[in-house]
């Protein structure tokens, strides 16, 4: 057997949009200026206490944590009050799952999102039943700590030189380094495709078809 580890923002779908949103309406509730755009699509992949430290160095842990907590309440009262964009899948990337799930691959995600988060994402594109395991934020450190990836594969039940985790920023990329664990960027997300070469990538994909034809290699 053969796993695919997928991150989930940024590399299976498009979710910048509502991720400014949320950091606008949790900031703003703090009265905090709002973030700079290009500074939260950096820190998209981290944990959110980790995300907030880095948005606000100067800041104590308290308010980070605080911050953290109602980021996420952020995204329950946008939900409620209809505000929230859809979050695509990037192109092609859904046949790609299909095909993988084909050729017999396993698939998993490890994700900076919540628990419910990431089961609302995966559900609302109908592909929640896919994924023999699922890693997030709720239950493990921030990556590039490698303890997402090592519970994906110990629940799978696949070697470390089976797997492969797919991300688009260098958390991702960091996290299957740590773990010894192909890491496979793509250049569809927040980082750029240089700085995932950088971090210990073993190719950054184009597309999705570029994608399959790294993970067959």
């Amino acid at each position: 057997m053969k796993l695919a580890v997928f991150d989930c923002d940024g590399t299976l779908v498009d979710s910048q949009a509502n991720i400014l949103r949320a950091m606008h309406d949790s900031f703003s509730r703090f009265a905090l200026p709002d973030p700079d755009p290009h500074a939260v699509r950096r820190i998209v992949g981290l944990s959110l206490v980790e995300a907030m430290q880095a948005l606000l160095p100067e800041a104590d842990a308290e308010l980070h944590a605080r911050l953290a907590e109602d980021y996420k309440l952020a995204f329950q009262r946008l939900r409620a009050n209809r505000r929230l964009d859809p979050e695509p899948m990037f192109p092609g990337v859904r046949d790609l799952l299909l095909e993988l799930e084909a050729e017999g691959w396993m698939l998993a995600v490890a994700t900076g999102k919540s628990d419910r988060g990431l089961r609302l994402c995966l559900e609302h594109h109908g592909i929640f039943d896919r994924f023999v395991s699922l890693q997030t934020a709720d239950r493990h450190p921030s990556k590039p700590h490698p303890s997402m990836l090592l519970a994906a594969l110990a629940e799978s039940g696949v070697e470390a030189e089976r797997a492969a985790i797919i991300g688009d920023t260098v958390f991702d990329i960091g996290m299957g380094v740590a773990a010894d664990v192909r890491a496979i960027g793509v250049d569809w997300g927040y980082h750029e495709a240089e700085e995932l070469h950088g971090a210990g990538a073993a190719g950054v994909a184009r597309d999705a078809a570029h994608l399959k034809a790294l993970l067959d290699g």
